[in-house]
């Protein structure tokens, strides 16, 4: 679900839940931001109807009732949304105990300890044996990246941001002008989603690639917040996930970890390389240009070619 979304939902529940009397559609889009910038009756009136299902599918009570005026008023009284008592064994509870200690992140760290805090306060048993059982895992999320702060800020805030960015296939930075939708991880590396302003299209950003601060900038998104972001989908079409072909490369021995994962076939060479057959689709070339002379492709001559070109624009550049 994208932030905006998100957050809307987020607002609109707290609105129904915090009223002690039924709220008319008028009220709720005046005390709702991004109802009051929806545009037209029509436009707000099919938003509110599409948040107000999606709460009652997550499972908020909401009621509908005619109010004094003859409006029709809404409500999510408390009584009847309050959760149950908080029942985990001890196997669950460790699974909390080990989803809190993913991020490495400071921020999100404190977080997710505050989290699993109050979820103790409210019953959840101490877990200390079951936490030892399960500890091997250590599962993280690794943010080494310094851009990843404030881009989950700006994400959070819906504000535009300026940044640096080096494309794999130039050796120097170019600046962004981008309004931040999601930041999302995949095979290890995080991306942002978000509009391209000079580009007028959505981009995805490899935040390794980003060079220097993030800055943020004053004013509004200029363009819609889709609900969903697809930003793995798009990062797997650059990687090859959506394989047509097969592409056969030399990769030299103890290099190209990330290749070799992909591989279907790999054979020791003697010569200190290895052969790699990697079914691939669009952008592999981007990719392989990333591990500069380890990697040589020998097969497709297309995608052999396509290479060449990227490594001659670095070395030009």
């Amino acid at each position: 679900m994208a932030i905006a979304k998100a957050e809307r939902l987020m607002n609109l529940a707290l609105c129904l839940l915090g009223t002690r009397r039924p709220l008319s559609k008028r009220e709720l889009r005046g005390s709702i931001e991004a109802y009051l910038e929806a545009g037209s009756d029509d436009s707000f009136n099919r938003m509110f109807e599409r948040d107000k299902d999606d709460l009652r599918e997550l499972g908020l009570v909401i009621e509908t009732v005619e109010n004094l005026d003859g409006d029709t008023g809404y409500l999510a009284r408390r009584d009847s949304n309050r959760l149950p008592p908080i029942t985990l064994d001890a196997e669950e509870a460790a699974a909390l105990g080990l989803a809190a200690k993913v991020w490495q992140q400071a921020r999100l760290a404190g977080a997710a300890s505050g989290a699993l805090q109050k979820l103790r306060a409210a019953g959840m048993p101490e877990t200390e044996d079951a936490y030892e059982v399960h500890s091997a895992l250590e599962p993280r999320i690794p943010v080494h990246e310094a851009a990843f702060e404030p881009l989950m800020l700006a994400c959070r805030d819906r504000r535009p941001v300026t940044f640096d960015y080096r494309k794999a296939n130039s050796a120097r930075a170019e600046q962004r002008q981008v309004e931040p939708w999601t930041l999302e991880c995949w095979r290890g590396h995080w991306y942002l989603a978000g509009w391209d302003r000079e580009r007028g299209a959505e981009r995805v950003f490899r935040l390794s690639r980003i060079t220097g601060k993030v800055r943020s900038r004053a004013g509004a998104f200029s363009a819609e917040v889709p609900d969903v972001v697809t930003v793995r989908e798009t990062v797997e079409s650059w990687a090859g996930e959506t394989a047509t072909r097969t592409a056969r490369i030399r990769l030299r021995a103890g290099a190209g970890y990330p290749l070799r994962s992909r591989a279907t076939a790999v054979r020791d060479r003697g010569d200190g390389w290895d052969e790699l057959e990697i079914p691939y689709g669009h952008g592999l070339d981007a990719w392989l240009v990333e591990f500069g002379p380890d990697v040589v492709v020998e097969e497709p001559a297309d995608l052999r070619a396509d290479v060449v070109d990227r490594l001659r624009a670095v070395a030009k550049d």
